[in-house]
């Protein structure tokens, strides 16, 4: 199947089909759609596994586009504990499960960044708390707790009504109403969770609904609370370092508060008004100790080890000492983070229905805060560490693997007794994210032959993203600390133990020493799009198909604001790093405007079977990342080699895909159901890193005593295209049990030259991924046995430094129980990845890249974390 590209050409061909399925209808007896066939796609309460089972396949089935779902099996329970999990088991989905969370999600073989993600079909702000990852659009699904969550559907082909923005698909979070619930209907949660590596995590959650005798007003309050540590043990590699080993030990102090009210009223017939307050919390203070080992003899000269192999980029992938003749330079380095992320919605909605028309209205504000409110570094050299490295490291496979020969253990007490926070590693940025938006939609039955209904509208939404970047004021004198009270006990590394960093000591330390701040200029960029769109679709129905068509205009508007690096001098106390950066604003702007069609047509093929063909166009906009003015980073650093210039550009177009899709899918029994799609992606405007070495731009670094920077700009570059078949199969027995089995098949190339690897490869994307699952329910028990696989696929995290790496092939094992203790009280258990799968990743471009990291190339593992298993025990109670 070809797809129109043009999209003047595609509306003509659509505004042809809506006159001869007219033309047809006058000359067939016009006969009513079964109720079936025309309902909404609404969520409904269910109860069990196999009556959420059976409303995800009704949706899907009742669906005109290509959409999947996932219906929660009672109020406060999705299938998993955890949201981004529980989208994992749809097919063609893959979750990205950084720092032990599902945070991130793939459709079909397309980057995160090109999934959409909406609550209740508006835009939730986020803007992440990690400051080593670059800024994009994607929703962070670990700020949701999965209680709150009523069901999810994934629209995977688009059509015209739903808001622009995911070439890959977009996915619907709902949260519940009142009135589509019982009077009083109550609930109440508590989990104890505990990892083989992680600390304890307590969870409590609860839900409260009314609504009047005459179900015209209705309230429902809901929160959630969780409280433990997570733990990630493994090993980097890091070759800005002397080809240094790692093994690294990152803790984060998790605490999540989530809070939702939802008021409801029906003041007269045909009008509905709701308002809607959402407050998403999440305080993820953490720290990152790495026991540095430098094992390559020919790189650092310090060391007199003995090496027994390199690999093609002359790196070292295999050393062995011994007592006699160890490594004498280990360095031990924490870093503390003070970090978190909030999003707090606030939409009112209205709807008003008369005979032959229907309007709907929302408006609302999101608005998000987070980023790092201060970051911080505490280091111990060769010079006083006590630990020698005796024993083996070998890097010739996948994984690193570090076997010591001695005890390399140690202690507080082995550190200097005292300490000082390392005054070039501290920063803080904080980074705001809001959109105000307001959307109109009127829907007009027609029955003008088969055309059934006209539905238009149009949206405002006005987004603006601020980062910021600050240095420290120190005192003028820095007070050295008792050591030991920066520590906390022991965290392990590889296989032996060093002390833990005691994190809000460490915050609370550098804390003490700083007096101010000073706006790092470099760092401050604001970006602000107003984006306006408008639709017009037609819906149609006739006997045996039925479906929409329809175009969807789309113009933006946006804005870059930053300092201007026009070369003025520095004033008397500035930070070095603002040296030629002006103190006025300079705002940069650009627009563009699109008109994307679609059409989505089903045919009935008999009375259970349905087949489905679907052609769109989509777009994705460029990440806030890739339209920052100018970020700097490695500057007076202390590691030569590490400055980078980053070019952003407001002018960069969406990345934009002309999509095709066919299915068919045969329904049986309650819930059951076979399956098979392909789909197709033609995706254009890739936005890649054009990199340059060896730079001058102006500024000099203050570690080097040079002006030599590697140069970053960003550029829409070629294109690509993924093709793909998804089959998938339900089938419940009538003796409790059920399987559930899906496979996607994703074939993605893109030009090698849009990608520094070098590599024709999409992110993200696994070529195969599989999900099974068994399960076995009566009214008194419930289990269910989950695996999760996917292949290989790459990861490209920022353009230079932290990014381009190979994912190896995952698979996860998950188990859950279930018992009915009585109508109201049940008791939960829950493991997640019960194999211990570790997390493996390893080089992958072209030996001869000399813009990849050392590490960063095939012949060499990049770094590796080790399986966690993750046990839940809970109870919640119904009412």
């Amino acid at each position: 199947m070809k797809v129109q590209q043009k999209p003047i050409a595609a509306a003509v061909t659509m505004t042809l089909l809506g006159f001869a399925l007219a033309a047809q209808a006058q000359q067939a007896e016009q006969k009513p759609a079964p109720a079936a066939e025309t309902a909404q796609l609404e969520q409904v309460v269910v109860t069990g596994i196999r009556a959420s089972l059976q409303s995800a396949a009704n949706i899907k089935r009742n669906a005109s586009a290509v959409v999947d779902a996932v219906s929660a099996e009672d109020v406060g329970k999705l299938p998993d504990t955890d949201v981004g999990q529980s989208l994992g088991r749809i097919p063609g989905i893959s979750v990205g499960r950084a720092f032990g969370q599902g945070a991130s999600v793939s459709i079909r073989g397309s980057d995160p960044q090109m999934t959409y993600t909406t609550l209740n079909g508006q835009t939730v702000a986020s803007t992440g708390w990690y400051d080593q990852m670059d800024v994009d659009r994607s929703f962070n699904y670990s700020l949701l707790p999965s209680e709150m969550v009523g069901g999810m559907e994934v629209y995977k082909s688009s059509q015209a009504d739903l808001t622009e923005g995911g070439i890959g698909g977009t996915v619907i979070v709902k949260t519940r109403k009142p009135l589509d619930m019982a009077a009083n209907t109550a609930f109440v949660s508590a989990k104890y969770g505990r990892g083989t590596i992680s600390d304890p995590e307590k969870e409590v959650s609860g839900l409260y609904s009314w609504k009047n005798a005459a179900r015209t007003f209705g309230a429902l309050v809901a929160a959630g609370h969780s409280d433990g540590a997570y733990i990630r043990r493994g090993i980097e590699a890091d070759s800005r370092w002397s080809s240094d080993v790692a093994p690294t030990a990152f803790v984060q102090d998790r605490k999540r508060d989530a809070f939702n009210v939802t008021l409801q009223a029906k003041p007269i017939d045909g009008l509905e008004v709701g308002l809607n307050v959402l407050s998403l919390k999440l305080k993820a203070n953490n720290s990152n100790s790495s026991d540095y080992i430098f094992h390559d003899a020919n790189c650092d000269k310090r060391d007199t080890g003995v090496v027994s192999a390199f690999n093609p980029n002359g790196v070292c992938l295999h050393s062995t000492t011994t007592a006699a003749n160890p490594l004498m330079n280990q360095f031990y380095q924490n870093w503390a983070r003070a970090a978190e992320m909030s999003s707090d919605s606030v939409t009112f909605d209205g709807h008003y229905k008369t005979e032959g028309a229907k309007f709907d209205f929302v408006a609302g504000n999101t608005k998000a805060d987070g980023g790092t409110s201060l970051t911080t570094n505490y280091a111990y050299g060769w010079w006083d560490t006590p630990a020698k490295w005796q024993g083996t490291i070998d890097a010739t496979g996948h994984q690193i693997s570090v076997n010591p020969t001695s005890n390399q253990s140690f202690g507080v007490s082995a550190l200097p007794a005292t300490s000082s926070p390392e005054t070039w590693a501290t920063s803080k940025g904080p980074n705001k994210d809001q959109e105000k938006y307001a959307q109109l939609d009127a829907t007009f039955d027609l029955n003008v032959g088969v055309l059934s209904a006209f539905k238009t509208g149009i949206r405002l939404a006005d987004h603006t993203f601020e980062k910021r970047s600050f240095r420290p004021i120190w005192n003028s004198t820095i007070a050295p600390v008792n050591t030991a009270g920066l520590f906390d006990g022991s965290v392990g590394v590889a296989s032996w133990n060093v002390p833990r960093p005691n994190i809000s000591a460490m915050l609370d330390n550098t804390s003490k020493n700083i007096s101010g701040w000073i706006e790092d200029r470099s760092g401050y960029s604001e970006l602000n799009e107003k984006n306006k769109s408008a639709y017009g679709m037609f819906e149609f129905d006739t006997q045996g198909m039925r479906g929409n068509f329809g175009l969807r205009y789309i113009s933006t508007d946006v804005k870059s604001t930053g300092y201007a690096f026009d070369g003025s001098p520095l004033a008397a106390g500035d930070y070095s790093g603002n040296q030629n950066w002006g103190r006025t604003l300079a705002t940069k702007s650009a627009n563009y405007n699109d008109v994307l069609p679609s059409a989505n047509i089903s045919f009935d093929l008999s009375r259970n079977a349905v087949m489905r063909v679907a052609v769109s166009q989509t777009i994705t906009r460029p990440n806030f990342a890739n339209m920052f003015g100018v970020t700097v980073s490695g500057y007076g650093d202390d590691r030569v080699g590490n400055e980078t210039w980053t070019n952003g550009s407001v002018s960069l177009k969406p990345m934009k895909s002309s999509n095709a899709d066919i299915g068919v899918e045969y329904y049986y029994g309650k819930g059951n159901l076979v399956s098979a799609t392909f789909f197709t992606k033609d995706i254009s405007n890739f936005i890649t890193a054009d990199v340059k070495s060896n730079q001058q731009v102006g500024l000099v670094d203050p570690v080097s005593k040079v002006d030599n920077w590697t140069v970053q700009t960003y550029v829409n570059s070629g294109g690509g295209r993924i093709r793909g078949l998804e089959l998938q199969a339900n089938h419940a027995f009538d003796n409790g049990f059920g399987v559930i089995g899906n496979y996607t098949f994703t074939e993605g190339t893109a030009p090698a030259s849009s990608y520094l690897d070098g590599l024709g490869v999409f992110t993200q994307a696994s070529k195969h991924n599989v999900n099974m699952v068994g399960y076995y329910e009566t009214e008194s028990y419930a289990a269910r046995l989950a695996y999760n696989w996917r292949s290989k696929y790459m990861i490209r995290e920022g353009a230079f430094w932290y990014g381009n790496r190979m994912h190896d092939a995952f698979g996860t094992l998950d188990a859950s129980l279930g018992w009915n203790v009585t109508k109201n009280v049940k008791l939960s258990l829950d493991a997640v990845n019960l194999l211990k799968q570790d997390d493996v990743q390893y080089g992958a471009a072209d030996a001869s890249n000399s813009a990849i990291k050392d590490p960063l190339r095939a012949g060499f593992p990049a770094w590796s974390f080790k399986g966690e298993t993750t046990y839940k025990l809970g109870v919640s109670a119904k009412f």
